[in-house]
């Protein structure tokens, strides 16, 4: 015969429903509380005369199933509060669609547009490249960077002239103090913003071609304009 500790081990264990399902939740709970009230009922009224349940034994299963209810419900609770907090940051970014983003992720280039970038040499370089790859991680050209913080355009060309297709292109600065290489890091890109959107609880920001950057993450923001 399962026993009412078994009805609570269970709950216990039961994973915690998204907020999609709390209707489902809330129904399970309440058919498997009545199962429980029924099981509680007939091992009470078969127990053995001779050594019949004690009060206190009753009470602390009636409690643990009670605190485990209870428990899930507030887990509920906090999915939803949680998924419109995320909401509300979602349409707090909303009016950055439409408009120029900066951050360190890659561009996608459709194959006419330039690519702006931002490049920031590192403190003791004499000299500095932005060196732009491919989504296989192939190298297909360097840029030099005269003056940090300045925008560099990309026309999309591999270093020796030729027309590159369509894609994600990551780009990195590196700088020299000599021939030695003394800093690598991402290089900022500008893109359009095309959606605002949650994800897992986090805001992320989508940029031209697909790229998911945090909203945490970017840098600038401006008005959409051409290129200088």
């Amino acid at each position: 015969m399962v026993s009412t500790s078994d009805v609570t081990a269970a709950h216990a264990a039961a994973p915690v429903k998204s907020a999609p399902e709390q209707s489902a939740q809330k129904g399970v709970i309440t058919s498997d509380f009545e199962t429980f009230l029924r099981m509680l009922t007939t091992q009470m009224q078969n127990q053995d005369p001779l050594e019949p349940m004690k009060s206190d034994e009753l009470s602390v299963q009636l409690a643990t199933f009670s605190g485990v209810e209870q428990q899930v419900l507030t887990n509920d609770l906090l999915t939803g509060l949680n998924a419109k907090l995320g909401a509300g940051g979602m349409a707090e970014f909303a009016g950055w669609v439409g408009k120029d983003a900066r951050a360190a992720a890659p561009a996608y280039f459709d194959g006419a547009a330039p690519v702006q970038i931002v490049a920031q040499r590192a403190t003791g370089a004499d000299r500095a490249e932005v060196v732009l790859r491919d989504s296989g991680g192939a190298e297909v050209a360097r840029l030099p960077v005269v003056t940090s913080g300045e925008i560099l355009v990309w026309d999309g060309r591999k270093g020796g002239g030729a027309a590159l297709p369509a894609g994600l292109y990551s780009m990195t600065t590196e700088s020299f103090a000599g021939d030695e290489l003394i800093d690598k890091s991402p290089a900022e890109t500008y893109a359009r913003v095309t959606e605002a959107r949650v994800e897992n609880g986090a805001v992320l920001v989508v940029m031209n071609g697909g790229v998911k950057v945090p909203a945490g993450k970017v840098t600038a923001l401006r008005e959409a304009a051409s290129l200088p």
